[in-house]
Order: C-alpha cells, then sequence, then structure tokens
C-alpha cells in the first residue's frame, strides 16, 4: 500500500489530483484570497487586519486585526466567531489550533472555539 502525505492541498472529488494552492493577501488592511497566478478570488474581512492564514484544508481563515480581535472566516468570508481577549498583534494556524501572538508579549494557543489551551 503507497501512503501519500500533502500538506495543504485541496483535491478534487473526481480525480483526487491535487489542484493548486491559494494565496492570502493582506492589501489595505483587506485579506485578499489569490490563486497561485495571482488572479484575486475574493476579498473578506473588514479591512482592518494585520495578519491572516489559512487552516490545513483552506476551509478557514484566521485574522488578526488592527482592533486586537482575531476572527475566524470560512472562505466566503462569513464570519464564524471572534476569539481572544481584544489584545492580539498576529494570529496563525497551528494544526487544528490557533496561536495568538499579544500585545503584552505572550503567546496563547486556543482551540477553534475560543478556548484557551495555554499561555506561553
Amino acid at each position: 500500500m503507497i501512503e501519500h502525505v500533502l500538506i495543504n492541498c485541496k483535491f478534487t472529488s473526481v480525480n483526487l489530483k491535487p489542484t493548486t494552492m491559494d494565496l492570502l493577501m493582506i492589501k489595505n488592511g483587506k485579506v485578499e484570497i489569490r490563486k497561485e497566478s495571482g488572479t484575486l478570488v475574493r476579498t473578506v474581512g473588514n479591512g482592518d487586519a494585520v495578519s491572516a492564514s489559512f487552516n490545513s484544508d483552506q476551509s478557514l481563515i484566521v485574522i488578526a486585526t488592527i482592533k486586537g480581535k482575531v476572527e475566524i472566516r470560512n472562505v466566503n468570508g462569513t464570519l464564524l466567531r471572534t476569539i481572544g481577549n481584544g489584545d492580539a498583534t498576529s494570529a496563525n494556524w497551528h494544526g487544528d489550533d490557533i496561536m495568538i501572538n499579544t500585545s503584552k508579549g505572550k503567546t496563547e494557543l486556543r482551540k477553534a472555539s475560543g478556548t484557551l489551551i495555554r499561555t506561553f
């Protein structure tokens, strides 16, 4: 049996070949989802983003805002949840969890539900 490990790839249901990866760019505070070719797919967020990242299957985006909030949005831009204490400077996916850097110099590991796991 051959096993293949592919990280951050989307698969089509018809042929199970990886499709291209989407990219995130922040332009004037707005998060842009772009194809590898640079083509704009859509813009998400409220225009106050300072950091953004996809989860491993690119179905969710975590966005840290200039106001210190951390938002979880789906790829259509719908706000699913706001998490954290309001002092975030950046946020990134760490597996299924979220690492949040705070203005106090601490790093929080939180579940996608917002529950605090640990502070470093």
